[in-house]
This record gives structure tokens, C-alpha cells and sequence, in this order.
């Protein structure tokens, strides 16, 4: 394992030390053998030094001792360091999470939510009410067409009785022809019945005596007044059945005008009402087509500003995550590095603990091979 981090020193390939405050020293006498702190016999360890190079060995040992206590005090220093970093760090991040309180954004959110639910209720509810009118005008439609089919009826039979009053006007007309005629008729007759009374009369009163040898006969002013009396009778039948006649028959002619008179009354104040009714349900029909009009602008209106918010809280929420996961990498990545430095301290500690062990087995002294 290599560590360049640190300037100080060459160590090549040797392992870094951890902690340590002390130097050991490897020292030699004037012969040539060297002497370690600790004593000891270098060959109960399998180290055996040269007569010539012994010192060489022993200073190249005290140089790379040297140089890892300095790598080691420089990794701690580092590490401190980075300590501190992420001290920093998480004290900014603490102060940032709780600077950034986003809780009310939620509330808002909730509160668009109810408004939004408040706003489709109600919006259910006048299109409930806007289908119950047009049920209720397609009723109406139904109930005038039904009255326009009676009133036209009416009107088809006020103008089919409008022929039968002709028919009887013309009836009327001829029976008061034929009424005038026989009226006429009985004066005639009146008139030749006084006329031959008055030429009888004065037969009767003239002194001519005709003296006629006959059975008697009967007496001829009691015979004409017999047959005067019959037509009389007779006249005076004739006149009141015709009058009667024509009484009721005029009685029912009458009665069928006032009838459809009254019918025809009756049919164009239905009309008239019926017209009233639907231009009220024509203006009916309007004023809820526009409130239908300004609720749906109303509605679409209130939907985009929902939706224009919705999407502005969703851009602000999809922002906070985004800005949540990288800091929420970069902890893990800076946790990360933090781990691998404690890692390699942990494995420069054990590393130093057993060189220090290698070192304590070392003996005083370090004999030369000749």
C-alpha cells in the first residue's frame, strides 16, 4: 500500500505508521553491530546485518521511522481537517434544513386540494341543477307542444264550425224567406177569405127571393163560418209550428254559436296564455344558458389558476428533491471519503502497532556476519 499524500519522506513501498510521539532509534557501536532501544538479538528475529553496512541499514530504518511519524502526523493533521469539513458541513446543512421549512408549502398544497374538491362539488351541483332545468324545459316543450296541438285543434274545429254557422245563417236566412212567404200566404188567404165573407154578405143581404121548389138546405152562413173557423184553426197551427220550429231551431243555432264562440274565446285565451308561457321559458332558457355559459368560463378559469399552481408548487417540489438527493449524494459521497480516511487510518495505526511490536522483538544489539 502506497501513501504519497504526505511530502515528507521516501518510504517506497513500506506501510505508513499511525500514531506516535516518540522516535525509535537504531544504534550502532564502534564495531559495527548495531544497538536498538529496546535489546534484544536481531537473529531471534531473522535480521542479520553485515559488519559493513550495518550503519547504512540502522539510519535507512531511523530515516523511514522518521518519515512515517511524519506522514502520520501529517494524515492526522489532514484528517482533523476533513473532521472539520464535515463538522462544517452538517452544521450548514442542519442550519439549511432548518432554514428551508417547507411544511407550509404542503399546507398550501392541502388548502389548493380542498379548493379544488370545494370547486368540483359545487360545479357538480349546478350541472346537476343546469340537467334538472333543461329537464324541466324539455317538460315545458313537451307540455307546449301538447297545448299547440289542443290550440290548433280547436282552431281546426273552430274553423270547421265555421261553415256549419254559415250553413246555418243560410238556413236561417231561407227559413226566414219561407216564414215571410207563408206569412204572406195567410194574408192572401186572409184577404180572399174576407172578400168572399164580404161578397156572401152582401148575397145575403140583396132582395133577390128565388123561390126554388128543393128540399131545404142548410144554412150557408153557419157553413162558411164552419169552414172560416176550420182554417182559421188551421192557419193558427200551421203559424205556431212554424214559429216553434224556427224558435228552436234559432235556440240551437244560438247555442252552438255561444258554444263556439265560447270555445273559440276560450282557445285563443289558452293561445295567448301559452305564448306567454313559453316566451317566459324561452327567457328562462336564455338566462340559464348564460349562467351555464359564466359558470363553465368560471370553472375553466379556476382549473388553469389550480393548474398553473399546481404545477408551480410541483416545479418547486420537483426543485427541492433535486437540490435534496445531491446534497443527499455529496453527504454520502463526503461519508464515503470520510469512511476510506478512517479506513486507512485504522489500517496505518495496526500497520504502526506491528512495527512497533517488529520493533520491540529487535535485540540491543546487531552482530556482523563476517
Amino acid at each position: 500500500m502506497s501513501t504519497g499524500s504526505c511530502p515528507s519522506g521516501n518510504h517506497g513501498g513500506y506501510p505508513p505508521f499511525g500514531y506516535g510521539d516518540g522516535l525509535a532509534e537504531v544504534r550502532s557501536d564502534g564495531a559495527g553491530n548495531g544497538v536498538g532501544g529496546t535489546g534484544g538479538d536481531p537473529e531471534a528475529c531473522g535480521i542479520v546485518f553485515s559488519s559493513t553496512d550495518g550503519k547504512a541499514v540502522m539510519q535507512d530504518l531511523n530515516d523511514r521511522l522518521a518519515s512515517y511519524i511524519d506522514q502520520v502526523r501529517c494524515l492526522e493533521a489532514e484528517n482533523a481537517e476533513l473532521q472539520s469539513k464535515i463538522s462544517d458541513f452538517h452544521a450548514k446543512n442542519k442550519l439549511a434544513g432548518e432554514a428551508k421549512d417547507y411544511s407550509h408549502y404542503y399546507q398550501q398544497i392541502e388548502e389548493l386540494q380542498n379548493q379544488i374538491v370545494c370547486t368540483t362539488v359545487e360545479n357538480n351541483s349546478i350541472i346537476i341543477k343546469i340537467d334538472n332545468n333543461h329537464l324541466n324545459v324539455e317538460d315545458m316543450k313537451h307540455k307546449l307542444d301538447t297545448e299547440c296541438g289542443l290550440c290548433e285543434n280547436v282552431e281546426a274545429d273552430i274553423n270547421g264550425l265555421y261553415p256549419v254557422l254559415d250553413q246555418l245563417a243560410s238556413c236561417k236566412t231561407d227559413m226566414e224567406a219561407e216564414l215571410k212567404s207563408l206569412q204572406e200566404e195567410l194574408s192572401g188567404l186572409k184577404k180572399n177569405h174576407e172578400e168572399e165573407l164580404i161578397s156572401l154578405q152582401k148575397l145575403c143581404s140583396s132582395d133577390v127571393n128565388v123561390e126554388i121548389s128543393a128540399c131545404p138546405s142548410r144554412d150557408l152562413k153557419k157553413i162558411l163560418e164552419e169552414i172560416r173557423c176550420k182554417y182559421e184553426a188551421t192557419i193558427d197551427s200551421n203559424r205556431k209550428e212554424v214559429a216553434e220550429w224556427y224558435e228552436g231551431k234559432l235556440e240551437e243555432v244560438n247555442q252552438e254559436i255561444c258554444t263556439t264562440s265560447k270555445e273559440a274565446e276560450d282557445g285563443n285565451h289558452k293561445a295567448i296564455e301559452l305564448k306567454r308561457q313559453l316566451q317566459a321559458l324561452e327567457i328562462d332558457l336564455q338566462a340559464q344558458r348564460n349562467l351555464r355559459d359564466t359558470l363553465q368560463v368560471s370553472l375553466a378559469e379556476g382549473e388553469h389558476r389550480c393548474n398553473a399552481q399546481l404545477a408551480e408548487i410541483q416545479d418547486r417540489i420537483s426543485c427541492l428533491e433535486q437540490q435534496q438527493a445531491e446534497q443527499r449524494l455529496e453527504m454520502e459521497g463526503q461519508d464515503r471519503e470520510y469512511k476510506e480516511l478512517l479506513d486507512v487510518k485504522n489500517r496505518l495505526e495496526q500497520e504502526i502497532q506491528t512495527y512497533r511490536s517488529l520493533l520491540e522483538n529487535v535485540p540491543g544489539e546487531v552482530h556482523a556476519t563476517p
